[in-house]
């Protein structure tokens, strides 16, 4: 009797055969113009410099880097494209998979189906499994534990744009399960860089797209990956410290995970976006609020947020990173300002919310830990000079709403190409489904101003 098939044949099946369902293609047409919106808005910040002269030293090719009028080939156009789509710390988000999947699957995508002819279908079906399969992945493999060390973007990210890329060239199932074990291999990302805002968080995207393109470019000249790469006895789960689930199952409900993500409101770390948006609450609540008057901070929130790293610093600040990172920090500018954009994280920092920062005290509860990842709630209370408390809770953060999405790619998409490009992007998001030619939407990025 032969052996059941090891989980990345299993997989790779699974890939070829899916179907994702049918509300699935506007979560993905969402995903893109806020993907979008975050690269172009990006394209001036020094990690996405620094990723185009990377991209521009690969020589020409047929592939967009967003920002800039040199093509290169799909490797370096898809890291590059990654880095920039990450830049502000406002990409879309999976929570129980701990992942952002968008700024891994939508680059590499997009710059495989500027290799050839790829209809805008092809495409939308393509990123569904993407998600699908990195959601999948990273909910059987990460946990609170495991995200204290390795940061899951770059262990998820591998595997759902590989699944994603041999889904939109139409490999066969051998190649995708090589392509998958040859992915698995490159997964990689430490999670040390919260600590003194290290820019290494910009460039795991980055990393795991190209990987990616190399893994389905191996397994299409016929490199055979070892069977058990996911779930062997020296494979990706058993690495991790995860078992290794006896499958993964695409699209087994009415929802694909696609639909499940979340785009940011705030240009933050996940963690701290609830606590944030309570902190704005409170303020807005309060007739006459005075922060010079408070004297403690306490916020509550899941054990995921509170050991994740970097989520609790109270300073000092040095780097941009490490205050986008922190609870204590955002919740200081909101209670501050009322209000928290890309200005509020220029350093130094103002003494006034640098001692706020100081207050904050951090705890977790059993009701917000037990609601997630499927909802992310927050407290946040503060003690005034005079001893009273004001307080706001809220069960589930608030994500940016479509219309919100929309709204900031078409402010910064006439900043960047002027209304002319910005209105001919617009378009071609919409009209992605009836394309013949998806490759061409990336091209319209190519001239920008601001870089």
């Amino acid at each position: 009797m032969n052996p059941a098939p090891l989980l990345a044949r299993r997989l790779a099946e699974a890939i070829q055969d899916a179907t994702p369902p049918p509300g699935a293609a506007d979560a993905v047409v969402l995903c893109l113009t806020d993907f979008l919106a975050c690269a172009l808005e990006a394209v001036p910040l020094a990690p996405s410099r620094a990723a185009r002269s990377v991209a521009a030293m690969e020589g020409s090719g047929p592939a967009t880097v967003i920002g800039s009028p040199h093509r290169c080939g799909p490797g370096g156009a898809a890291f590059a494209n990654a880095v920039a789509g990450h830049g502000l710390v406002r990409e879309d988000m999976h929570a129980a998979a701990v992942s952002h999947l968008g700024v891994v699957v939508l680059p590499t995508l997009l710059a495989l189906a500027q290799t050839r002819p790829v209809t805008g279908c092809c495409l939308i079906d393509a990123v569904s499994v993407g998600y699908e399969v990195g959601a999948r992945v990273g909910r059987a493999l990460v946990n609170p534990v495991f995200s204290r060390q390795w940061r899951p973007t770059g262990f998820t990210g591998p595997l759902a744009a590989a699944a994603a890329g041999c889904r939109l060239l139409g490999l066969d199932a051998a190649a995708t399960a090589s392509a998958l074990a040859l992915a698995a291999n490159t997964a990689s990302g430490l999670n040390e860089w919260p600590r003194d805002g290290g820019e290494d968080m910009f460039f795991h995207p980055g990393f795991a797209a190209r990987n990616a393109i190399t893994a389905i470019t191996l397994a299409q000249a016929g490199v055979y990956g070892s069977a058990g790469a996911l779930d062997g006895p020296a494979g990706l789960f058993t690495a991790a410290g995860s078992p290794a689930p006896h499958d993964l199952a695409l699209f087994p409900a009415a929802d694909a995970e696609v639909q499940t993500v979340f785009r940011k409101a705030l240009p933050l770390c996940n963690f701290a976006q609830t606590p944030a948006q309570a902190a704005q609450r409170l303020r807005a609540g309060v007739p006459d609020f005075d922060s010079d008057a408070i004297m403690a901070i306490t916020v509550q929130t899941t054990e995921a947020a509170v050991r994740y790293p970097g989520c609790d610093a109270t300073g000092p600040f040095h780097r941009v990173l490490q205050a986008k990172m922190s609870i204590p920090f955002c919740v200081a500018a909101a209670l501050l300002h009322g209000d928290i954009g890309e200005h509020h994280f220029a350093l130094p920092a103002s003494a006034a919310l640098l001692r706020l920062a100081a207050l904050v005290t951090l705890e977790s509860t059993t009701e917000f830990t037990a609601a997630f990842p499927a909802r992310q709630g927050a407290a946040v209370s503060v003690l005034m000079r005079d001893g009273t408390r004001h307080g706001a809770a809220m069960s589930a953060l608030e994500p940016a709403d479509a219309a919100t999405v929309r709204q900031r790619f078409a402010s910064t998409a006439v900043q960047r190409l002027g209304k002319a490009g910005a209105a001919d992007l617009h378009d071609a998001i919409k009209g992605i489904r009836r394309s013949t030619d998806a490759g061409a939407l990336l091209r319209l990025t190519e001239t920008v101003t601001g870089t």
